[in-house]
């Protein structure tokens, strides 16, 4: 049992496929290639197979990492290219 929690565990940590999470207030985007566009009204992200634009009002980025990106304000629109 317990190989299967460590290999459940290596694939989390090093997931290299797009993953958006959407929640109300909040939108979590793993894996982007980078940000081709960012105003409080409007973020672009570029990911391997397109990309995702992000309208909306008082948009911040809260995290900004290598491979994770945490957009933090009121999302209005999501839009997949």
């Amino acid at each position: 049992m317990g190989d299967i929690m460590l290999n459940n565990l290596r694939s989390y940590i090093l997931e290299d496929k797009f993953k958006i999470t959407i929640l109300t207030d909040r939108i979590d985007i793993v894996n982007y290639s980078e940000i081709d566009h960012f105003d409080d009204t409007k973020i672009i992200v570029r990911f391997q197979n397109g990309l995702v634009i992000i309208k909306g009002e008082d948009l911040t980025i809260s995290k900004l990492l290598n491979d994770e990106l945490l957009i933090l304000g009121k999302i209005k629109n999501i839009e997949f290219q």
